[in-house]
């Protein structure tokens, strides 16, 4: 075959340091706009980035020549000097959590990602984060999650 065909779509969520409050409402739209610009940047293709104030949530797309690794290094590097431009002791945790999307749920995803200021009004990040890696299949200990 002559060219390479694929749909890679991941869902990555990761937390402020701390799970600090650090993006406050009238500045979140921005930071959600810088993230996905730097996906892009990279050259993946962001699809939707939100969260609220002490995480976020992107949905990509993604070459087959790039690494979740990789790109997740590179947003949150970039990320992070920027937030330290506006907040001197901005910082995000070392972790994330990566899902891949089938392109049926790409629709699911996004809307959740969306919904997220309603969404936590009942979740705190720690049961959201332990909802997806169960919905997942993914083991985990849960005293490694605080």
């Amino acid at each position: 075959m002559p060219s390479t065909y694929a749909s890679l779509h991941v869902h990555v969520v990761y937390s402020t340091k701390g799970r600090h409050p650090s993006f406050h409402p009238d500045v979140i739209d921005e930071v959600h706009r810088y993230l996905g610009g730097t996906v892009n940047g990279l050259g993946a293709q962001s699809v939707i980035v939100g969260g609220v104030a002490d995480h976020v949530h992107l949905l990509f797309g993604m070459r087959t020549t790039q690494s979740v690794s990789d790109l997740v290094r590179e947003v949150k590097k970039a990320s992070s000097h920027w937030m330290r431009e506006r907040q001197r002791d901005f910082a995000w945790q070392e972790g994330y959590g990566a899902f891949s999307v089938s392109p049926e749920r790409l629709g699911g995803v996004k809307k959740y990602i969306e919904n997220q200021a309603e969404h936590h009004q009942k979740k705190s990040f720690r049961e959201e984060f332990i909802e997806l890696l169960r919905y997942a299949g993914i083991e985990f200990d849960e005293a490694l999650l605080d």
